[in-house]
């Protein structure tokens, strides 16, 4: 038989257990609260372009970016005038849509911030930010500058169906686009490195 007594503190005993279990919880519950309204705070107020996976737009760029550009009305207008304009190998690339050999490009591995633009016109194109190793051997990007940067069009040259990306500025041969990127895009844009020239983020500074 258990006596009153020994019921009374055994049921006092099991409310101090519940009550003490609670309060060791609570602490708990509060950091995680904090924390979370920490990152939902971080994540909602960060600008475009504060992070390679935010999309990028030309309004993160320097106005030196985009005063160089070169007017259409004076780019060259047929071949004969590109060819005096553009080096041999570029004007192989970008107006022929010849390739470079892989792994031999100056930007295949080259790793500084700063914006990549079309060494035909000046136009930006893409954003060191969205640069990666695919392994490939040329140059290659998960997204572009903005979607107006550059123009596709179904490739069937060499026994092959790609997606040609061109200079929308002045229709010049960049490269191609393949679905196997990363996230969060999920896209490859392979790029000729003469096809391009850089513009270093520290000679905006």
């Amino acid at each position: 038989m258990v006596s009153k007594t020994h019921r009374k503190y055994a049921f006092w005993g099991r409310r101090f257990k519940a009550v003490h279990g609670v309060y060791k919880v609570v602490p708990h519950l509060v950091i995680g609260a904090f924390l979370f309204s920490l990152c939902y705070s971080c994540t909602t107020n960060k600008k475009a372009g504060d992070s390679p996976f935010s999309p990028i737009t030309s309004d993160n760029m320097d106005m030196k970016n985009k005063q160089q550009v070169i007017d259409r009305d004076s780019l060259p207008q047929n071949e004969a005038e590109w060819s005096r304009v553009l080096d041999p190998e570029s004007f192989y690339v970008l107006r022929k849509k010849g390739t470079e050999r892989p792994y031999t490009g100056v930007y295949n591995q080259h790793w500084e911030g700063g914006t990549y633009i079309c060494k035909a016109c000046k136009s930006p194109l893409f954003r060191s930010e969205t640069k990666f190793d695919a392994g490939c051997g040329w140059p290659s990007f998960f997204n572009v500058l903005e979607s107006k940067a550059v123009t596709l069009h179904k490739d069937h040259s060499h026994g092959m169906i790609r997606t040609e990306v061109l200079c929308a500025h002045c229709e010049g041969h960049l490269g191609h686009v393949f679905d196997d990127g990363p996230a969060p895009t999920g896209l490859r844009y392979c790029i000729n490195s003469v096809s391009m020239e850089f513009i270093s983020d520290r000679e905006n500074k």
